[in-house]
């Protein structure tokens, strides 16, 4: 796996940080490693954006944007709204490629979920991530209201004939409800993948220290990490009915 394209359920689930945990855990592994922003909207120029943050928290990381708009909108409505060119699904494909022949592990993250329009032709990331023939990694919420979104994720995805390669629960919190104990059994069987890890919540205001050495173990081995799925789902299982 040379690209890992990495969506989320929606936004503020966790996306940034789940990569910049997956990229400190390749770089641990002896990996080269680059983080490309789809699109990076609510940014103004000259400000730092999610790639900016995940190369921070990784370190060791080449970080890049393929487009950037000032307001915190979908992609093709920030362009239009700013008289920006769209980014296409083409030129996020394009440079992701291009980083692949310099690095070991390209991870591309994109705006929102999976089916946010990126041009005004409706392109989105999952166009990106077939045009590459990459694996999806998504991101997902933790509590009530997940499932749906998940699925249909997954649905997309398979209708399209794009490997979802797992799962990561973006922020998992201190202390889970009922609905996220459930959902770790939920989660991969609506999904049909496999739960890949479980970052945990406030783990992007750690130190960088702090956070490249503790990003492993919120990962599978699959994610060049060392957490134990069944293992986590019998610590955090829900009382009996």
């Amino acid at each position: 796996m040379s690209v890992l394209v990495i969506t989320g359920t929606g936004t503020e689930v966790g996306k940034t940080v789940t990569t910049a945990a997956v990229a400190a855990a390749a770089v641990a592994s002896g990996r080269s490693v680059a983080v490309l922003k789809a699109a990076q909207t609510g940014v103004a120029p000259g400000e730092r954006g999610d790639a900016d943050e995940v190369a921070r928290l990784a370190g060791g990381v080449t970080a890049a944007e393929v487009a950037r708009y000032p307001e915190p909108l979908a992609p093709a409505t920030a362009a239009r709204r700013a008289g920006l060119e769209p980014v296409h699904p083409q030129q996020v494909a394009e440079a992701a490629a291009k980083l692949a022949t310099e690095h070991d592990l390209v991870l591309v993250e994109g705006a929102g979920g999976l089916m946010v329009r990126l041009d005004e032709a409706g392109g989105t990331l999952a166009d990106t991530a077939r045009l590459l023939g990459a694996p999806v990694l998504l991101v997902a919420s933790a509590g009530l209201g997940t499932l749906n979104i998940v699925e249909l994720t997954a649905r997309e995805l398979r209708g399209q004939e794009t490997e979802l390669l797992g799962l990561v629960i973006g922020s998992w919190p201190h202390e889970p409800d009922l609905a996220c104990r459930c959902n770790l059994a939920d989660l991969p069987d609506v999904a049909g993948v496999p739960l890949l890890g479980a970052v945990p919540d406030g783990a992007g205001a750690l130190t960088p220290a702090e956070f490249r050495a503790a990003a492993p173990g919120w990962l599978s081995p699959r994610l060049d990490g060392t957490w134990d799925a069944e293992a986590f789902r019998v610590r955090e299982a829900p009382p009996a009915p």
